[in-house]
Parts: C-alpha cells; structure tokens; sequence
C-alpha cells in the first residue's frame, strides 16, 4: 500500500495500514462492503469459521484505569476470571467493564473496530491460545468495514501479546 492509498481510508484504518506496512506484514487492511461489529457479520462477509474471527475484547483495570486487551476467537468467549488472574495479580484487583468512552479514549477506536494493533495507547495484551486452531485468522482493521488477514503467529508478532488459556464455552451465535 502506498501513501497515496492511505489517505483514501479513515484515520484509524491509517494507523493500522501504517502499523502493518511498517512490519512488513504480507496484507493490508480491506473495507467489506457491510458493517462487520460482531465477529458472526465478519465470517459471513468474509465466507470463513466464525472461530477464525480474532475478536478484539477491551477490558478496564480497575486499579491503575488500563486497558486490557483481549484477543480471542470468535466462536468463544472471554473468561474473565482467568483473565484477571493473569493481569491484576494476586493482590485481589479486579477486571471491569469498558464503556464505548473508555474504549476510545484509550485505544482510538470505535467499539466494533478496535484492531489488535495500532492502539492509541498501549494495552495489557493477552491472545487466547484458542486462535492457534487456524493457519489464517482475520482481525478488525479500525473500523468496523476493516479486516485484514494473518496468521496467529504474525499477531502475536505484531502485537508483542502473550499467549494464554483465557477462554470458557462457546460463545452464543
């Protein structure tokens, strides 16, 4: 993609084509024709399992305000408990809701867009192991039109996230 391409798309979608160029990364962020907000209206628009959807779950530690970024399939759901066990600690700190404000202000996206790179400010980033089932994965790209493709390799590369169990049972179609 080159410069001229990147002024066509919305500043956040920039970000992450930039992240992404910068990287060296093989793909590049694609708009779908129709809204993908849930992980089940991007494997439709996309014509893949729901589970190779990387969800992008924002989280708020409750004891410093950070973002905590989750990054699961689509066809499961974040357990919570787990989660917080790994990034609060076991001095007791809890997990909390983010609210569409929060979860712009901190990662400079939108609810329904938020990419697992290219964050305003840098989350606590954790990708669930689950993702591994599959060679190609898909990620929201900064809007919620943008995706693009890669590997669960080159997410953890990209992202810098470890890799944890951090998932419970299917989540609910």
């Amino acid at each position: 993609m080159c410069g001229a391409e990147l002024k066509t798309l919305s500043e956040p979608v920039q970000r992450v084509a930039r992240v992404l160029q910068d990287a060296g990364h093989p793909h590049t962020p694609m708009m779908l024709d129709g809204a993908a907000r849930t992980a089940q209206q991007a494997a439709d628009a996309l014509g893949v399992a729901l589970g190779q959807i990387a969800k992008s779950i924002i989280f708020r530690r409750k004891s410093d305000d950070a973002a905590v970024l989750v990054i699961t399939s689509g066809d499961l759901r974040v357990d919570e408990k787990k989660v917080q066990a790994l990034v609060c600690g076991a001095d007791g700190g809890k997990l909390g809701r983010a609210d569409a404000d929060f979860v712009k202000a901190r990662t400079g996206f939108s609810i329904g867009g938020v990419s697992p790179v290219a964050h305003a400010t840098p989350p606590v980033a954790l990708i669930d192991a689950q993702l591994f089932r599959f060679d190609d994965i898909w990620a929201a790209a900064g809007h919620p039109h943008a995706v693009f493709r890669l590997s669960p390799a080159q997410l953890q590369a990209l992202s810098g996230a470890p890799v944890h169990d951090v998932t419970t049972e299917a989540a609910a179609p």
